[in-house]
């Protein structure tokens, strides 16, 4: 396991960002979450992430408006999209464009583990 590797999660749902830090810290992640994308875009983490989970629909900018963000930056992220909508015809454009995979909450510890994994190993 790489202790180092930064995982970044951008939920607004505060839920998420408690839980889902201490279950990948648990992992030996270290972790960052922010509440939209614009405070990520802004924290200086995007360069030092490694895989970011990503929800799919915020207010806001929303997960696939920040995915196409980074690829303009040039920071192409692997991006782990959640979401709980069931709606597979945006879980697939996002994979389409690039996403390592998208989650339907509630989803297992050990899928979002080996989602977090394959993203690592795809940077």
């Amino acid at each position: 396991m790489t202790a180092a590797a930064l995982v970044s999660i951008v939920d607004d749902d505060e839920s998420v960002r408690e839980a889902l830090p201490d279950l990948l810290r648990e992992f030996g992640f270290a972790v960052q979450s922010f509440a939209c994308a614009e405070d990520f875009l802004a924290s200086g983490c995007v360069g030092e992430t490694r895989c970011l989970v990503l929800d799919l629909v915020m207010p806001g900018m929303s997960g696939p408006d920040l995915q196409r963000e980074l690829t303009r930056m040039g920071e192409p992220l692997p991006i782990v999209f959640i979401t709980a909508n069931e709606d597979s015809i945006e879980c697939t454009r996002v994979v389409d464009a690039g996403a390592v995979c998208c989650l339907i909450k509630p989803f297992s510890e050990a899928a979002l583990l080996s989602a977090v994994m394959r993203a690592i190993q795809a940077r």
